[in-house]
């Protein structure tokens, strides 16, 4: 058996599509014969993943959870609350935004995440599955193997491009997390390889050009409300992918164009804390008052 490469998205859909099986199924499969491993002892590995995933976001709905800093925490408590009233965007929608923050929060306070494709985007994809599986039925073998779509296209985003804040900005971080989150929602809503390949597509085209720029340096400010509008990216691309809405330009040129967005993006907006948010007259007065 020939294994994936994993620097083209493009391929890895062709590929499914050729045996008539799922992007998930053709990842797992993979990276068994990569690893040498059983499927079954990869798919145990990362049920355990989710668990943590599962886990993270519900100690990070606790209403007194407080970061060190005491920038973030009580955030996702705020939003589950919310979630049961009368939300804007609906039940699944309020409740994905309550777990993205959450787990974000959770991370913030030194909780035990999974990074998911960093820790600074963690929110997104855990978000994405969780409330897919209880809001829609899903059962936990299949959100299980979703995550290993997520996986791949996280891959070949690594490799082609980058899941670094430091290197191509929160679009590399908070935009990866929403391609490979959308990818997994579309699979998850019966979306076939090429959707799935799509709505990976329009979140990261809906993420070109996001900046990096935490206030103190912490992965607090504004990274755990881009988690937020992350998870709302993924559902709106996958949304978009699952009722046949086509972006013109092929999921593997837009991850081209991320990498030499990400490039031309100042190095005091990658990650320094030295533009954007974090250099504004409030942010520089909350340095101050916890130095």
């Amino acid at each position: 058996m020939e294994l994936l490469e994993y620097n083209s998205i493009g391929a890895l859909v062709k590929t499914a599509e050729a045996e008539s099986i799922s992007l998930s199924k053709l990842i797992l499969r993979d990276q068994a014969a990569a690893l040498e491993k059983s499927e079954d002892e990869l798919f145990a590995q990362m049920t355990r993943y989710y668990g943590i995933m599962r886990e993270s976001a519900e100690k990070g709905m606790a209403k007194e959870l407080r970061s060190s800093s005491g920038l973030s925490g009580g955030g996702g408590w705020l939003l589950l609350r919310h979630a049961g009233g009368n939300p804007i965007s609906g039940s699944f929608c309020a409740k994905a935004l309550a777990r993205a923050v959450a787990i974000a929060e959770y991370n913030a306070s030194m909780g035990k995440i999974v990074a998911a494709p960093t820790a600074g985007s963690c929110g997104i994809l855990p978000a994405a599955v969780i409330t897919m599986q209880e809001e829609r039925g899903i059962d936990d073998e299949a959100a299980v193997l979703s995550l290993w779509t997520a996986g791949g296209f996280g891959m070949v985003i690594a490799r082609q491009a980058s899941i670094s804040g430091a290197e191509g900005g929160c679009q590399a971080e908070c935009g990866s997390a929403a391609a490979i989150a959308a990818a997994a929602l579309t699979e998850l809503s019966g979306g076939v390889p090429a959707q799935c390949a799509q709505a990976a597509a329009l979140a990261i085209t809906n993420s070109l050009g996001l900046v990096c720029d935490p206030i103190g340096g912490l992965v607090e400010v504004p990274c755990v409300a881009r988690n937020a509008g992350g998870i709302m990216n993924a559902i709106g691309a996958a949304e978009l992918a699952v009722a046949g809405f086509s972006l013109p330009i092929p999921i593997d040129e837009v991850i081209d164009t991320m990498r030499d967005v990400g490039a031309a993006i100042p190095g005091s907006l990658r990650e320094t804390a030295a533009g954007g948010l974090a250099v504004t007259p409030t942010a520089c007065a909350l340095c101050s008052n916890h130095r």
